[in-house]
Formats: C-alpha cells, structure tokens, sequence
C-alpha cells in the first residue's frame, strides 16, 4: 500500500487542527494552494469537516485527526 500525494495531504490539514481547544476552528484560503483547498474539500465530502474550506471538525473528524497526530508521534518518537 502506497499513499498517494492527496491523501497525505488530507493527513497534513488534519494535523493543524488544536486538538486541546475544539472551539478553534481553521479557515483554508483560496490562497493556501490548490492541493489543501481540494484537501478541505475532500475533508468535508467525507463529513471530516464542517464546511469546505475548513471549519471545524466533526465528531469522525476529531476521532480521525487524533489517530493522525497518534500515528506520526509513534513514528517520531525514537
């Protein structure tokens, strides 16, 4: 299994969201690139997030970023 450069792309937006504060939302600019712009996109299509350029995680979305940040510390940590 390979991961292709949009899925890895989904992983880093869900990585910016604060984890700690659930009220803090994120906004994707038209500006931040066409690769994270679709990547929100397709974050909201799989009910990630809340609107497609960003908002805020629902409740998969929390669970799926908590595995991301879970999965790259273990991978991190040495």
């Amino acid at each position: 299994m390979t991961l292709d450069p949009q899925l890895l792309q989904q992983i880093e937006l869900l990585l910016l969201f604060d984890l700690r504060n659930t009220q803090e939302g994120l906004k994707v600019h038209n500006n931040a690139g066409e690769a994270r712009v679709a990547a929100a996109e397709r974050l909201f299509e799989l009910g990630i997030i809340t609107l497609k350029d960003g908002g805020y995680l629902t409740p998969r979305g929390q669970e799926a970023a908590e595995l991301a940040e879970a999965l790259v510390g273990i991978l991190q940590s040495r």
